[in-house]
């Protein structure tokens, strides 16, 4: 196979690859201002549904529903490795208090959860009341330093 015009196929060649580099970068950089949405928003998000379906199951004496949801939000899905290292550095030296938040949110919850298989009433409200005491103390504590940090929003 004969090439008469080496230079015309390497300089057609060259001017593709720049122009799809150079597409690339424009794509990336348009994504870099976009903060993606953390793991954790989304986790948070399915926690705060089951809480409003476990106040319409408290509110209906549906035992049976409170108790599988209130086991959804003590069982909550973990961020991945990679994201949890991210919001550890950003909690920095409270890493233990953002980890104690979880913890009581997960005793409140099972809480929830037995008191509401016993068919106690009174014990689901006084459980769900720690247990929205639980999520609003780590609300305060650190929405406003996570949507700061990963997401630019003052």
């Amino acid at each position: 196979m004969q090439h008469r015009h080496p230079f015309k196929t390497y300089f057609t060649v060259t001017a593709i690859g720049t122009l799809l580099a150079i597409t690339c970068l424009q794509a990336w950089a348009d994504n870099a201002g976009k903060a993606k949405p953390l793991a954790l928003r989304k986790i948070m998000q399915d926690m705060g549904k089951n809480m409003q379906v476990i106040t319409d199951g408290i509110s209906r004496e549906d035992w049976e529903l409170v108790a599988k949801i209130a086991t959804l939000v003590a069982d909550h899905p973990q961020p991945p490795l990679g994201e949890k290292m991210r919001i550890l550095s950003v909690v920095g030296a409270d890493a233990s208090k953002f980890k104690g938040y979880d913890e009581k949110t997960h005793q409140a919850a099972q809480a929830v959860g037995q008191a509401a298989t016993r068919e106690d009433g009174q014990a689901v409200i006084s459980a769900f009341a720690k247990l929205q005491n639980s999520c609003l103390a780590c609300h305060q504590g650190f929405r406003k330093p996570f949507l700061e940090h990963f997401y630019d929003k003052r």
